[in-house]
């Protein structure tokens, strides 16, 4: 299985290539302009980076001139130094979370699911429906931003992968593998609707996703699971954990009442 620094890796390298993405001191910024959703716009630090207090300060105020929360995904051991600068500015840990990652000969084919049918989306009313799955899947309330549905559509354009998965007529379930870089690519964005949840088709999508991955080349796929029960469905198709990554922000302090 392949180390854990290779995703760090693949998460800078993916940003780097983004028009949108900036520098800041030791800081690889991920932004999209389109999609204000946390988890499109993150730094990493550099490998080994020892941020002094300024450049944590210049950090916070690059987001804060963007319109985005100030907010960091990275493995502690890439770079030791990182956390305690964060903590010290008043930043909070979100979570530790799980690295999981499959290689071809480890995928499994999960149980068939009755009238499931997977298709890279091809129509505009098709991303839409893909982009409204994750945006409800993920908590949001009304219509999706418009980077959702460019993200998807990105993907399944260049090198990475996107599906939707529609049931008895109706969308049930998105998501998508990203671009790959020296033979690894992030299975990313993965949700089901609510009505359609608990019948397989998260883990039916996943191998899905997977398995077109390993067909346009890809040596491995790695995923941050959403929670030890999504941990499990990954896992009864193949993935196994190769490490852990810290995600943190700073949170702002709540206005006067």
């Amino acid at each position: 299985m392949m180390p854990a620094n290779a995703v760090q890796d693949y998460a800078r390298a993916l940003a780097l290539r983004s028009p949108s993405s900036y520098r800041v001191g030791p800081f690889t910024v991920r932004h999209d302009p389109g999609w204000e959703l946390k988890y499109a716009n993150y730094a990493i630090p550099d490998r080994g980076a020892e941020p002094t207090v300024d450049d944590v300060a210049a950090l916070v105020d690059a987001f804060g001139k963007h319109g985005r929360l100030p907010r960091l995904e990275f493995l502690p051991a890439w770079a030791p130094a990182v956390e305690p600068a964060l903590l010290a500015a008043g930043f909070t840990v979100e979570n530790r979370a799980p690295l999981l990652a499959c290689a071809p000969d480890d995928l499994r084919t999960p149980n068939p699911v009755d009238g499931l049918r997977i298709a890279t989306p091809v129509t505009g009313a098709e991303f839409t429906d893909a982009a409204r799955v994750q945006h409800q899947g993920f908590g949001g309330e009304g219509e999706p931003e418009a980077g959702m549905a460019q993200w998807l559509r990105d993907a399944a354009a260049g090198d990475g992968v996107a599906a939707l998965a529609v049931l008895d007529g109706a969308p049930a379930g998105a998501g998508g593998c990203s671009p790959a870089i020296d033979g690894l690519s992030e299975l990313a964005g993965l949700a089901v609707a609510a009505r359609f949840r608990r019948r397989g088709i998260g883990a039916a999508l996943s191998a899905w996703l997977t398995q077109r991955a390993f067909d346009q080349g890809c040596r491995t796929v790695w995923l941050e699971p959403g929670g030890p029960d999504v941990e499990r469905v990954y896992a009864g198709i193949g993935y196994r954990r190769i490490g852990e990554k810290l995600n943190i922000s700073l949170v702002p302090e709540p206005g006067p009442a």
